[in-house]
């Protein structure tokens, strides 16, 4: 039988997604974002965080709004030992393999992997899918281009190998300047907003496994316009309908990142991707940025996360609700087969253990 079934996939998926079929997400996976924050609340260097401060860090903000996500997105090294027995049942589970650090040259930024981490562990965790941050520059170095494309090909083939839903974050990053002390400011945001689309045509290819995409705007979130069908409106409407029809055009679900931006600027970037078809958001500083400013007085950030962080899920979910494009799992395979086996037979070798 030539039929290839991938029910973990669409299984993980459809944990990850809504009832309602909208992917309602939470990051609590960055590292250096909230070691930084720590650090500067407490007055000591980022090297001086203590582990026990980010795991309460963690804790604290799956604790206090996970039950109003439809799946919270972890990281292993902190948010599991702070967060995972936070995380409520009914909410699918999402985990991140790509370290925070990586390779930074005039010639372009290099991903790795978490030591001692792989999407067979995530697997084994329980986990309903795998999320992977790429940089990713089309004028980058040719090798660099190439090891990044290695880098989720190879993460692609072990997420089929395993039947784990892939969830692929694409970044456009400044190139580091040759002296070492500076960065490459990203040109006109048009320029940007170039390379975004570049980043998405490149990995929506089926050699490497994508099964949902989390995506910067490709326009500045701090600046959108806003949309009342104005020139500007309609000029930075063009750029989202473009990375709309893109992975429309794959057949792939994408989401949406915050980036840092404020909730309502994050609010207006909703506003722009659903309109060009996103399927919902997966997204962190956003939600819960300003309550975590009360560290180190955790009552004081539960406090804030249960008053305007829950607002803010409110508002994001009453406008996905409105505005948002559904998902369905595709189990159309399925409905086609006529006889008894074809399910065992269809679904090929089970993976080997290393």
């Amino acid at each position: 039988m030539s039929i290839e079934l991938h029910l973990g996939k669409q299984w993980g998926l459809r944990r990850m997604a809504s009832p309602d079929g909208h992917f309602k997400m939470m990051a609590v996976d960055q590292r250096h974002q909230i070691a930084s924050l720590i650090a500067n609340k407490l007055g000591i260097g980022a090297d001086a965080v203590r582990f026990a401060d980010m795991v309460a860090a963690k804790r604290m903000l799956v604790q206090e709004l996970g039950a109003h996500v439809s799946a919270v997105l972890l990281d292993p090294n902190y948010s599991f030992p702070g967060a995972l027995e936070k995380t409520p049942a009914h909410a699918g589970l999402l985990v991140t393999l790509e370290d925070h650090r990586y390779d930074d040259s005039p010639e372009g930024r290099s991903s790795r992997s978490i030591p001692d981490w792989s999407v067979g562990k995530i697997k084994r965790c329980g986990a309903d899918g795998v999320k992977l941050l790429t940089w990713y520059r089309s004028d980058a170095a040719p090798q660099v281009r190439a090891q990044q494309q290695c880098f989720v090909q190879t993460t692609g083939d072990e997420c089929r190998r395993h039947d784990i839903a892939l969830v692929l974050e694409l970044l456009v990053y400044p190139f580091a300047t040759a002296a070492g002390n500076g960065r490459d400011a990203l040109d006109a945001a048009d320029s940007k907003a170039g390379l975004v689309l570049d980043s998405v045509r490149e990995f929506i290819h089926p050699r490497y496994g994508v099964d949902l995409l989390k995506l910067e705007s490709p326009l500045p979130g701090a600046t959108l316009p806003a949309r009342d069908g104005g020139a500007a409106h309609m000029q930075a409407q063009r750029w989202f309908d473009e990375l709309g029809a893109v992975c429309r055009g794959a057949g792939l679900p994408w989401v949406m990142l915050s980036a840092g931006v404020t909730h309502q600027q994050f609010m207006r970037v909703m506003e722009y991707a659903y309109a060009a078809g996103a399927n919902g958001f997966l997204a962190g500083r956003a939600i819960w940025w300003e309550a975590l400013q009360q560290f180190p007085d955790l009552e004081l950030v539960a406090a804030q996360l249960r008053r305007q962080g829950r607002a803010h899920l409110q508002e994001l979910d009453a406008l996905t609700r409105r505005a948002g494009t559904r998902w369905s799992p595709d189990y159309g395979a399925l409905a086609a087969m006529q006889s008894e086996g074809e399910v065992c037979a269809a679904y090929g070798r089970e993976p080997l253990a290393k």
